[in-house]
């Protein structure tokens, strides 16, 4: 009798970690480095001070029940944004917005096959990278297979479309609330701040997924058994029709969230705006859309609610990645592990460090597919290992957002590819045959990226 492997929850595997994190306390050498306050206000390790420390305390067991309170109040400002932004989010879904807008894009362009490609991967892609959505596009999954199966493609080409699009966006997202703004803010450089570099990265990374995913819809229009799933009965559907078009309703809703979108970015250059201004722009338009989307106030509060409510375990995976690091530093030898892991990097450079720490990223990612989440894991050891190695902290930010992004379209344990890959009916050993090539380009890509980033010293 065949057993499917298993995996734990990523409650589970945070609180594992945990106490790995707390055995660790007990078994290696407490010690810290010397900090300093840079000319950005930032505290920031001296290379070469790693000492000793003889007389640390030593944690107990109850500190593993203890700490978890006291991480969930040391990040809430993270938890509330992520709430709130779940909040919008969720009023913006209501209003059929979101819905409406992907079906308009996708009826006029679905005459075209090269058309579907570019603007359906460019569309998802800029949707994760701004708003970091990605389980709203679950819905669309039928209707795309029906675009792409009505031009003599197939089911997989339809997902890679989606999949790849959304991968890419959070890979080299802009604004994503949800990666970028948190592991800036644990990293401690201003949020939103390299938002020109990572602009520059989204055309380039955008076009390498749309020619993979263009080549091998091509080869299956000429030979429909040169499709990865042409013998899965599963993955072969009945057309499906579009959503309806966009009403004035809808228009009104998207010029607000462009207007939102404007917003941000404008508060983050001038005013110099931080998490608590942020959250506040995603408040107000969650009330705005809603009432202009026709929820009325009961119906947007209702609405918000739900959205707020949908993150709430979100909430609670940075509270116990964030408990995490509290006892790595309680324990003194978070700058233990520090010192380890920069040991190895400083040798072989700071560019070649830094694409380490893109390989690190993208292996945690198959433990913790939560970007918040791995983010309030990873970068306390990241942000100094940077200072360490000669990598910028942003730099450090953008190879946690490769890391992350990229991999979320292979890793079984990210619940929104295997939902999206579950209603498609594609066995995950075909879309692993299919995706892994792209992932291999992305990472060089990336690769030669953060090479440019560490040579021009991006801040």
């Amino acid at each position: 009798m065949s057993r499917t492997l298993k995996v734990p929850d990523t409650l589970v595997l945070l609180f594992g970690m945990m106490v790995l994190a707390l055995v660790a306390t007990w078994l290696l050498p407490q010690g810290a480095f010397q900090t300093v306050v840079n000319e950005a206000g930032r505290e920031v390790v001296v290379p070469g001070t790693f000492a000793v420390i003889e007389d640390a305390p030593t944690l107990m067991p109850w500190d593993l029940i203890t700490v978890v309170p006291r991480a969930l109040a040391d990040a809430q400002d993270i938890i509330f944004f992520v709430l709130i932004v779940g909040g919008a989010i969720r009023v913006l879904r209501a209003t059929g917005t979101i819905d409406a807008l992907l079906g308009a894009v996708l009826r006029r362009v679905g005459h075209s096959p090269g058309l579907l490609i570019v603007s359906g991967m460019g569309v998802f892609a800029a949707g994760s990278a701004t708003l970091g959505v990605a389980e709203e596009y679950i819905p669309l999954t039928l209707v795309l297979i029906a675009l792409c199966v009505a031009m003599r493609m197939d089911t997989v080409t339809a997902i890679g479309i989606m999949v790849c699009g959304y991968g890419i966006g959070y890979g080299v997202a802009a604004l994503n609330p949800f990666t970028v703004l948190v592991a800036q803010s644990v990293a401690e450089v201003p949020p939103a701040s390299g938002l020109g570099f990572r602009l520059a990265l989204f055309l380039p990374f955008l076009a390498i997924g749309i020619h993979h995913v263009w080549r091998y819809a091509r080869r299956v229009q000429a030979d429909p058994r040169a499709s990865l799933v042409h013998d899965i009965p599963a993955a072969q559907h009945a057309p499906t029709e579009l959503p309806a078009g966009m009403d004035t309703r809808h228009r009104i809703v998207s010029v607000l969230t462009l207007v939102a979108l404007g917003a941000m970015v404008y508060g983050i250059v001038f005013p110099k705006w931080y998490i608590a201004e942020l959250g506040a722009i995603f408040l107000a338009l969650a009330i705005v859309a809603g009432l202009a989307g026709g929820l009325g106030a009961d119906g947007t509060a209702r609405r918000f609610a739900e959205g707020a409510a949908e993150l709430a375990g979100t909430a609670l995976l940075i509270g116990f990645a964030r408990s995490i690091a509290l006892l790595l530093e309680d324990g003194q030898v978070l700058h233990t592990i520090v010192n380890s892991l920069a040991s190895p990097l400083q040798m072989l450079g700071a560019e070649f460090a830094a694409i380490g720490m893109l390989a690190i990223q993208t292996v945690i990612n198959l433990f913790i597919p939560s970007g918040s989440g791995q983010a309030y894991v990873t970068m306390p050891l990241m942000a100094p290992i940077g200072d360490l190695v000669g990598v910028t902290r942003q730099t450090a930010v953008l190879a946690f957002q490769f890391g992350d992004g990229f991999a979320n379209m292979i890793v079984p344990t990210n619940p929104v590819l295997m939902g999206i890959l579950g209603l498609a009916g594609i066995p995950y050993d075909r879309w692993l045959r299919f995706v892994w090539p792209l992932l291999l380009k992305l990472f060089v890509a990336g690769s030669i990226a953060l090479v440019v980033a560490v040579m021009i010293g991006l801040q």
